[in-house]
């Protein structure tokens, strides 16, 4: 059974404890409380709880960041809607995606505790953590505009889980760059910086030194392999998406460089 499944059916957050068990155990209210009479609990192994955490963690603090300026945009609103959409939820995982979101606006959210409890449930792969922090970069993008606020959160944030602000600006850059790749419409738009920026590389790095890069970049955003180390199922279109997007930035760089 899936992570979704035993959250639905065996008090998940409960068995999972702490500020993240919390929240889960909030968004999911009397199906919760109906799972811990015994009867109908069920382990949980540990891929699974990474599984929840992740979930839980990326949409709760979706929430936390779009409220950091002072205000939720409509196009941060409609970015959260846009991810739901690429994850294909279910009407009940979307409904719990949104409670958790509204969950991060609150001003008694506890970031620091959440954030701990995050990185000990991903036991620190980095892979993973990274793909949290591209995810909630792209919220912080949505709006064409990054706010010193919510720089300082994504800060904050990345100094949690182990990055340091150099590495959280290279991100920045990347995910930025990205965007011109997300579908064939926005690709007409993308310029050569773009494409390097993508790969994290500039224009005098040689052949050898960009192909080192693309296979790092894909090797870091390989579907099957996040899955494995604890993406929720429902999260793989977007790091199949993410790979789509650093290919056509290589892609774009050879081109170039055959002229």
């Amino acid at each position: 059974m899936s992570w979704w499944g035993k959250a639905i059916g065996s008090g998940v957050g409960f068995m999972m404890g702490g500020p993240l068990g919390a929240i889960i155990g909030a968004t999911f209210g009397h199906r919760i409380d109906q799972g811990l009479g015994g009867a109908g609990r069920l382990n949980i192994g540990d891929t699974e709880r990474t599984q929840a955490a992740f979930f839980s963690a990326t949409f709760s603090l979706m929430g936390y960041l779009a409220k950091a300026d002072g205000k939720v945009s409509a196009s941060e609103i409609s970015m959260v809607e846009q991810v739901m959409s690429n994850m294909r939820l279910l009407p009940e995982q979307r409904k719990a995606a949104i409670a958790l979101f509204n969950q991060g606006k609150k001003d008694d959210f506890p970031i620091a505790d959440i954030l701990d409890q995050f990185r000990r449930e991903c036991h620190r792969r980095s892979n993973l953590l990274q793909m949290f922090l591209e995810i909630l970069i792209s919220t912080a993008l949505a709006d064409g505009v990054l706010h010193p606020a919510e720089k300082k959160a994504l800060y904050y944030m990345a100094q949690q889980l182990g990055f340091n602000a150099a590495y959280v600006d290279q991100l920045i850059n990347m995910v930025g760059a990205q965007q011109h790749y997300a579908d064939d419409s926005h690709q007409a738009s993308a310029s050569i910086d773009d494409a390097y920026m993508v790969l994290g590389i500039d224009v005098s790095a040689t052949d050898a030194d960009m192909k080192r890069a693309y296979r790092r970049l894909m090797s870091q955003h390989h579907p099957d392999k996040l899955v494995s180390k604890g993406l929720p199922e429902e999260m793989i279109r977007l790091a199949t998406k993410k790979t789509q997007e650093i290919n056509a930035a290589y892609k774009q760089i050879k081109q170039s460089r055959k002229r």
